[in-house]
């Protein structure tokens, strides 16, 4: 199974960074992208100066740091188009809700923005700001702008922030926007044009209007999954069950509660998709009858009786055009050939199973992966890695089907 190389094999990058308290985790971001063997060419705004030094950032990577627009010397004469040029990528981090607002509507009014629109490269933003702002409507709408022109949305998490609120908005660790950005440069342009649906997390079919079948999956594979898809440069549909996640900028969320809700939704898009991934845990069983009051308890036994759900997958794989599917089987024993059996009865090029006990709600997960080729054992990692393994595999068999 092909996997990605540690270095990033001395790649030009540019390294924007707008004002914010996050600014001193990029000190430790441009070290390690420095550390991986990028040649990291950082560029700060006004604002940023502000928070960290530019001494800070030359120290780190080597390089001059780049601040004024009307930069003369002769290396970077016309710095705002210049700079860009022989760039593998530019990374801003962190994104500030003022610089994000900027380039969603053109406006090119320092050198980060200028050369943020006259780039030919790709174009990463790690987000941070207070909850309220990354909340806030005109945010939200600026986000959706910068996704339709193509660019990356790295992040945020959800957390305790500087101003002493908790919620989403904080950016990311330096650890994990430096695998972001190797993955995206080695990745960047895998799925581009392509969609991918993606279905994640557990399903709840009511007994009454309290009470329901459900299961223990938390989302995070399915999540770690559309973020991967998203990274590789595809147009993203997630369709989710009740988790208690922040979803990643994926271009179209779809939040449903039942396998019948989830099958709807995904049966209304699945004609424009290229690549399904069903890593829903989708409840087998409903109730026959649904009560429309609360089952009041009763010191005798009760009998539900339970009608089999939809199979959401085998709906989509035995379509007359198909898209290319992708299984996820949880199994607490006899792992490979229950995992076999499914990928042969739903006609699955690739089926990616784990043991159920290990997996759910875990950070971290080993990986089994059946295909036609045989069988790819994934060592224990995280599941944004494995997720980025699996978008990797996906693709290769992908192209061979096409």
């Amino acid at each position: 199974m092909t996997t990605y190389v540690n270095s990033l094999s001395k790649e030009r990058l540019l390294l924007g960074i707008t004002g914010g308290i996050a600014v001193y985790k990029v000190a430790e971001l441009a070290r390690l992208l420095t550390q991986n063997g990028s040649d990291v060419h950082v560029v700060m705004t006004e604002s940023a100066r502000r928070f960290v030094g530019p001494v800070t950032f030359q120290s780190l990577t080597g390089n001059p740091v780049h601040i004024d627009m009307w930069e003369t010397n002769t290396e970077t004469n016309m710095a705002h188009i210049n700079l860009s040029r022989n760039a593998e990528m530019i990374l801003v981090a962190p994104a500030s809700a003022n610089f994000i607002a900027k380039l969603a509507n053109g406006i090119a009014d320092n050198l980060l923005t200028t050369l943020c629109l006259a780039r030919d490269c790709q174009l990463l933003i790690a987000p941070a700001m207070n909850r309220q702002m990354w909340e806030n409507p005109a945010t939200q709408r600026n986000l959706m702008a910068l996704q339709r022109d193509g660019i990356k949305i790295i992040g945020p998490a959800s957390g305790e922030q500087a101003c002493g609120e908790t919620g989403m908005g904080r950016m990311l660790e330096a650890h994990e926007l430096a695998e972001a950005v190797r993955f995206a440069l080695q990745a960047g342009k895998l799925l581009q044009n392509k969609h991918v649906m993606v279905t994640a997390g557990p399903t709840f079919e009511a007994m009454d209007p309290v009470r329901g079948i459900t299961n223990k999956s938390s989302g995070k594979m399915g999540y770690a999954i559309a973020q991967a898809a998203t990274e590789a440069g595809a147009k993203v549909t997630l369709v989710s069950g009740p988790v208690c996640l922040n979803a990643p900028a994926v271009n179209k969320f779809i939040p449903v509660v039942s396998a019948n809700e989830m099958l709807r939704a995904v049966q209304a898009g699945i004609s424009e998709v290229d690549i399904f991934i069903s890593v829903a845990a989708v409840a087998d069983y409903r109730v026959a009858e649904v009560s429309s009051h609360k089952l009041k308890k009763a010191n005798k036994k009760i009998s539900i009786e339970l009608i089999p759900n939809p199979d959401i997958l085998m709906t989509v794989s035995n379509l007359p055009e198909p898209p290319f599917c992708v299984g996820f089987a949880a199994e607490t024993e006899n792992l490979d050939k229950n995992a076999q059996m499914k990928r042969q009865k739903k006609k699955l090029p690739l089926l990616v199973a784990n043991l159920a006990q290990y997996a759910i709600g875990s950070d971290g997960v080993e990986l089994i992966v059946f295909d036609d080729n045989g069988k790819h054992v994934l060592p224990k990692a995280s599941k944004i890695e494995q997720a980025r393994q699996l978008i990797n595999h996906i693709y290769l068999l992908y192209k061979q089907n096409k």
